[in-house]
C-alpha cells in the first residue's frame, strides 16, 4: 500500500464522518451502507462529496461493486491517476 492509498483512504474517512451518525470506527473493511446503516441517497450525497473532493466521476456500474472503504479507495485512487 503506497502513501497515496492511505491518504486518499484518510479522506474519505474524514468525508464519510457527518454520515457516520453511530459512530462505527471505520476501517477499510467498513461496509458502506451495512456497517454505517445509512441509506441509499446518503450514500449517493457521500459520493458526490467525494466526486468534488477528487474532482472525478465514479459511474454508477462501478458504485454498485464497491461495498467497503478499501473498495471505494481503490476507485478513487484509479479515477485520479486516470487509470
Amino acid at each position: 500500500m503506497d502513501n497515496n492509498n492511505q491518504e486518499i483512504f484518510e479522506q474519505l474517512c474524514k468525508l464519510l464522518d457527518p454520515f457516520n451518525s453511530d459512530s462505527v470506527v471505520l476501517n477499510r473493511e467498513t461496509d458502506l451502507s451495512a456497517d454505517l446503516n445509512i441509506d441509499s441517497v446518503s450514500v449517493m450525497d457521500f459520493i458526490m462529496e467525494v466526486e468534488d473532493k477528487y474532482d472525478i466521476e465514479i459511474p454508477l456500474n462501478l458504485l454498485s461493486e464497491t461495498r467497503t472503504l478499501d473498495d471505494l479507495t481503490t476507485v478513487v485512487e484509479q479515477k485520479t491517476s486516470g487509470s
